[in-house]
This record gives C-alpha cells, sequence and structure tokens, in this order.
C-alpha cells in the first residue's frame, strides 16, 4: 500500500510521520496566509494526492497550534477517488492574527479504513435495541450517583 504525492508548486513537501509510530502525517503549507484572529483561511499545501483504496484521508489539528495558538481544522476528509490539490481550512480561535509561512506543518492527516454498507430504511420499532436507546447528549457522561440524584429531584412534586 502506498500513498502517491504528486507537487504541484516549487513549494510543495510531501508528507512526513514525526516519529514510526505517529498516526498522522504532517502538512505543509505552500503558501503564506494570514489567518484572522477568530477567522478562517484555506492554506494551498501545493500537493495533490492519490489516498489507497479503501481508505480516506482524514484532515485533523496538529496539538501543538490547537494548544498555543488556538488553530483548528475543518472541513477534513479527503475521499479515495479526489485527485485534486489538497488544501486545509484552518481556524483562529485565539486573539491575534496567525502568519502562515510557506514550510510551516499547518494539519495532519490520518488515513483510515472505510466501510460504506448498503442503507437500508426500516421502521423505528426495527431498529436494533441498545442498553443506551434514545439517550442523546450527555447520557452517557453522568456517573451513577449523579443520575440516580437526578431522577429522584425530577420525580418530586413541585412545592405549591
Amino acid at each position: 500500500m502506498s500513498l502517491k504525492v504528486a507537487f504541484l508548486n516549487e513549494n510543495a513537501r510531501a508528507p512526513t510521520r514525526g516519529s514510526v509510530h505517529a498516526a498522522g502525517y504532517d502538512l505543509y503549507a505552500a503558501e503564506e496566509k494570514t489567518i484572522p484572529a477568530n477567522g478562517r483561511g484555506l492554506v494551498d499545501l501545493g500537493l495533490s494526492m492519490s489516498i489507497p483504496e479503501g481508505t480516506y484521508a482524514r484532515i485533523a489539528p496538529r496539538s501543538g497550534l490547537a494548544v498555543k495558538n488556538g488553530l483548528t481544522t475543518g472541513a477534513g476528509v479527503i475521499d479515495y477517488d479526489y485527485r485534486g490539490p489538497v488544501k486545509v481550512m484552518l481556524f483562529n480561535h485565539g486573539t491575534e492574527d496567525f502568519n502562515v509561512t510557506i514550510g510551516d506543518r499547518v494539519a495532519q492527516m490520518i488515513l483510515e479504513r472505510i466501510v460504506t454498507p448498503e442503507v437500508q430504511v426500516v421502521e423505528t420499532n426495527d431498529l436494533d435495541s441498545t442498553e443506551r436507546g434514545a439517550g442523546g447528549f450527555g447520557s452517557t457522561g453522568i456517573n451513577d450517583e449523579k443520575k440516580r440524584k437526578l431522577d429522584e429531584s425530577e420525580a418530586k412534586p413541585e412545592a405549591q
């Protein structure tokens, strides 16, 4: 299995891994760009690539940029069949503009195996039941004691 990379300009660099056990490949800016405070910008990597069949690439933030500068990534999926220029959407959640220079590591790319099952439309009662059921946001983040107290408080009638 190989990841084929084609350079589209003289500033492009091939993705690299920081260590033998790194999950992600660092992605390098091929242009200078200012990402405004509380804003966003699209950074050109100057390359296109051929993702291995059966995988897709997920673009993720670099932890150091996120912690130190408030930079995160968005719109981060590269499909197996995409062959166009690769760019990274950076969001600056910081209070100061962030200047990207050529060669900066701006994001990381993680290759993941993909499963694409056939979609089957069924009635609600035909869905497999689970212990969680329809519990939504936060339903798995409460410990048992807190949940018991919450259930008790919701069961008490309002004082008149």
